[in-house]
């Protein structure tokens, strides 16, 4: 019997395994030198906790809300597409998983299962992630399939008015397949050959013109709350409060789009003092631990999104593997808050980490 994988990693290295060159690094990969990419993950390393002791632990309790929906933790599933490569059973999987873990997942654009068969097979609580595209008649059905179906919010992705330089696609000439959301609305067929048909197909079809009054159009055909995803700076996140969004996303797209800009942990505590407690403030991109959940929380996240390791658990041992990795990072979660003495999660403060940033200034 091989051994179960303990930790993120060794699930990724599973992954990497049991999957085609093509389709890792499709999961896998960043943008241009993929400085970025690595950056999400080495800026979580670089904040220290501050655990407090003599506090009675015996009870810990991770479950918190978001707009009103309970989680047994602040983990939830972040949009990524084509699970189908992964395994057979795709977003279902994912989905099944998710509810066992009584968290909620975002079902992605780029779903390789319909968004009637996500709601069909199981009970739960789920948002929709939507792009604009330059035929709006093609978002707008997709957000009434969503809303239809018992989806409870919309996350506008507002990052890819083109899309990031993914050169380990362009260099496999990925193959986009038919994404099953989208047809009958857009064909994925992008012609002759030249690279990654991602982004043939991304420049063929996503509305570079997308802009803040298209907050308006989107409100004007959904009632559901619209979170946006790809904030990375205090202006743009004062904006959104301005529109009136329900919700923000610290997101760089996984290091997918723009290579060179800041990891999300490092701008996250700047994006929460912006908002002032107006909405929510999520974090996504290179969590791989509890301790970085942890620290995101301490920071003012709300909650996290996980991306890349939902996919490695995906890949090597589908609805299971998805469901351990939520586990893990639900056990690991827990660990850390006893063993920094914070009961629940709206005791976890500033004053448990320190940054980069606080080290310096005591040096002054």
């Amino acid at each position: 019997m091989e051994d179960e994988p303990v930790n993120i990693r060794e699930y990724e290295e599973v992954a990497k395994q049991v999957l085609p060159k093509m389709i890792f690094d499709f999961y896998n990969g960043g943008a241009g030198d993929e400085y970025t990419l690595r950056e999400n993950m080495e800026a979580y390393k670089r904040i220290m906790l501050r655990p407090r002791i003599l506090v009675d632990v015996g009870r810990i309790d991770m479950s918190t809300t978001l707009l009103g929906y309970k989680m047994q933790s602040p983990i939830m599933v972040a949009p990524t597409g084509m699970h189908k490569y992964a395994h057979p059973e795709g977003e279902v999987a994912t989905a099944r998983a998710a509810a066992a873990c009584n968290t909620l997942m975002v079902l992605s654009f780029g779903s390789s299962r319909k968004i009637e068969d996500v709601a069909s097979s199981c009970n739960a609580v789920r948002f929709y992630q939507l792009y604009v595209y330059q035929k709006r008649e093609v978002s707008a059905t997709l957000v009434r399939r969503a809303e239809e179906y018992g989806f409870k919010a919309i996350l506008l992705t507002v990052d890819t008015p083109r899309l990031g330089r993914r050169e380990k696609d362009i260099k496999n000439k990925f193959i986009l397949p038919q994404l099953s959301n989208l047809e009958g609305l857009v064909s994925v067929d992008v012609g002759p050959k030249r690279g990654s048909d991602l982004e043939a197909f991304a420049s063929q079809t996503l509305d570079p013109s997308l802009c803040w009054n298209d907050i308006d159009w989107l409100r004007s055909i959904t009632s559901l709350p619209i979170i946006l995803k790809g904030i990375i700076s205090a202006e743009d996140a004062i904006k959104a409060v301005e529109m009136g969004v329900s919700g923000i996303v610290v997101s760089n797209h996984g290091a997918r789009q723009l290579d060179y800009s800041p990891a999300t942990i490092s701008v996250l505590e700047e994006v929460v003092k912006a908002v002032s407690g107006a909405v929510p403030v999520l974090i996504d991109g290179g969590i791989r631990r509890g301790t970085d959940v942890f620290k995101a929380l301490a920071l003012g996240a709300k909650a996290v999104l996980v991306g890349r390791p939902i996919l490695y658990g995906l890949a090597a041992k589908g609805e299971k593997g998805v469901k351990s990795v939520l586990k893990m990072l639900q056990s690991e979660l827990e660990l850390t808050m006893a063993l920094c003495g914070t009961t629940s999660i709206n005791k976890i403060t500033r004053k448990h980490v320190q940054t980069e940033g606080d080290r310096l200034r005591s040096l002054l």
